[in-house]
Order: structure tokens, then sequence, then C-alpha cells
């Protein structure tokens, strides 16, 4: 009876969250247009719908009907499979985020976790494993959609991978050692208190600001966007690795780009400032409505973030792809090692400052 029980609230969570992300990913399709347009002095869309609100459904319809094609010559099974490769690890990740208070509740007799899937040990390991494998469908897409353009697209992406999947994770090794957990949920309960304890300002002692920097440029890299978007340069390989791809097929890279995009911010958010935490405990209210305030406090985190990856794609131009691996090799990766050596000496001198 237990085990049913624990089942169908670890299904129902899945599920809720499943949805939240797909319906997020449907409104930021609109949202980064009409922020584009705003930015760049136009319109956005505006025709389908109210002021353009129903362009999601419009796109989800469009991608839905569109016929599948598969081109002559192609590996039919991985041309098949890269998209899902692509789209499962980015939705995979979120059940470890802890997107509000670490309570346990009692439903017929088990205790439930209502605000995250689940809380393990290795959760900063268990988001880069999967977040490394979603780099191979845009791979595998290129190269079995037998076309020149689409695989110098999945070619481009393992050199990416190669070079920002690094500096990510070295980027995050100082949290890791001011916290001494890998566990999402202990690095956020140890940054509570006020703003003065979150790692990006300075909580365990040393601020990693410059980590924070790190991790999120390579993060852009990490998920193809501008001005980082070499994979998929229309002014180069006409559409990069999906220049094959229509329908569904194409529709599940589209979400996958933006779920990474809202996965990156998750983890930005949990491990650099806060989690759900609010800047200052006056601001979190009583302890009954933790849950409400905390969810609102880790929505506007996150919300911030996928605005900074807006704000970059309406301003900055693409870099050429020598300029893309230098910085990364020559700058980015010296800076992220610079950072673990000062954060190793500052935590091994004051433990527990």
């Amino acid at each position: 009876m237990d085990t049913g029980i624990r089942l169908a609230l670890t299904l129902s969570q899945i599920g809720a969250v499943m949805v939240a992300v797909l319906l997020t990913v449907a409104a930021l399709t609109l949202l980064e247009r009409k922020v584009l347009g705003w930015m760049q002095d136009r319109m956005g869309p505006m025709e389908v719908g109210p002021y353009g609100i129903l362009q999601p459904v419009a796109d989800g319809l469009k991608l839905f009907f569109k016929e599948d094609i598969i081109p002559a010559g192609a590996n039919k099974f991985m041309f098949s499979m890269a998209p899902v490769l692509s789209l499962v690890p980015a939705l995979i990740g979120f059940a470890v985020i802890p997107f509000g208070p670490d309570w346990t509740v009692d439903v017929g007799g088990v205790n439930f976790k209502p605000f995250v899937i689940t809380d393990i040990n290795i959760g900063v390991l268990y988001i880069l494993a999967f977040a490394s494998i979603g780099a191979y469908g845009i791979i595998l897409g290129g190269w079995s959609s037998n076309s020149k353009y689409s695989l110098l697209g999945g070619l481009r992406s393992a050199a990416q991978l190669i070079s920002y999947e690094l500096n990510v994770g070295l980027s995050i090794v100082g949290v890791l050692l001011l916290s001494s957990s890998l566990s999402l949920v202990a690095i956020t309960n140890a940054q509570a208190g006020g703003f003065w304890n979150w790692y990006f300002f300075g909580g365990g002692g040393f601020p990693q600001a410059v980590a924070f920097v790190v991790f999120i440029i390579s993060s852009v890299a990490e998920t193809n966007r501008t001005p980082f978007d070499l994979p998929e340069a229309e002014s180069e390989l006409v559409a990069g690795f999906f220049t094959e791809y229509s329908g569904m097929r194409f529709a599940f890279f589209f979400l996958a780009e933006y779920g990474n995009m809202i996965l990156v911010s998750c983890v930005a958010t949990v491990l650099f400032f806060g989690g759900w935490h609010a800047p200052f405990e006056f601001l979190q209210g009583p302890e009954s409505i933790h849950w409400a305030t905390g969810i609102f406090w880790f929505v506007f985190k996150v919300s911030s973030f996928l605005f900074l990856f807006f704000w970059l794609r309406a301003t900055l131009p693409r870099l050429r792809y020598d300029q893309l691996m230098r910085f990364g090799w020559k700058v980015l990766l010296p800076i992220a090692l610079a950072n673990i050596v000062l954060t190793a000496i500052v935590a091994f001198l004051f433990p527990g400052s």
C-alpha cells in the first residue's frame, strides 16, 4: 500500500513539473519574441490572438501537422532518436531541483517532499551527467541527416561540448567546496538567512561571483544560444544540425533548447543565489506561507536569468569559431581553475566561516 501511494505521489510530482516546464517553454517562445521586439523597436507577434498571445498555440499546431520528412540516405533510426536524446535529458534534470522549502509531509503514512521530486546526495553530478548526454542528440542529428551542413553543425556542437562542459563543471567546484555537499537541497539550505549568505555574495567565506560569470557564459554556450549559436548558424550552415528536420522532430529540438535554458537558470539560482530563499528573512513571511513565498522567489530568480538569455540574443553578435574556442580554453578555463584554488585555500584556512 505504501509503495503504491509513494509511486502515485512521485508520478503526480513528475507530471506537475513536466506540465509546468512545457507550459513555460510555450510562454517563452512568445515572451522572447516580444522582448526582442521591444529591444529592437518593432512589434513582435501581433496577429494571432490579442497582442499575439496565441502565437505559441499556432506554432504548436503548425509543427504538429507539418509533414515529417526523412531525407534519402539518412540513418532512419538515429535520425528519429536524435531529437529524443536532446529533449529527455533536458527534462530529467528537473528531478533534483528544489522548488521550495525542504518540508516533509505525511500522506497516507508516507513521508513526502512536495517541492523536490528526489533529493539525492549527488544531485550536481546527476545534472552534469544528463546535460552532457543531451549534446549527443545534436551530434547524432547532424551526422544521421546525410547533409554536409547538418554534419558541420553536429561537429561544431561536439567541439563546444569539449570546451564548455569542462568549464561548467569547474565553475561550480567552488560552491561544492564551501557547501561540502553535492545535494542541491543541502546547498540551498546552506544559503538561508539573507542574501549575504548566498554564495555569489560571499556565503561560506569566499564570494563566487567570478565562478558565476564563468558558469553563466559556459551555460549559454552549452545551450547553443547567441552569441554561441554556432551549431545552428544560419548565415553559414542554413540551419545547422537540424537543417533536415521538420514537424514534431524539429519541435523536440526546439523544446530541448528552451528546456535547457530553464534548467540552467534553475541550477544558477540554486547554486549561487539561494534557491527559493528571499534576500531578506522578513520577505519570506511567516513559516506557514514559506511554500508560497519560496516558489515566488524561485520563479522570480529563474525568470531573471531567462531574461538575460533574451537580452544577450538581442545585443550580441555571433562570435567566430576560432574566437569561441580561444575564449573557452584560454580565458574561462584559467579563471575557473584560479577560483578553485583560491576557494580551496579559504575553505582550508577558515573552515565554516
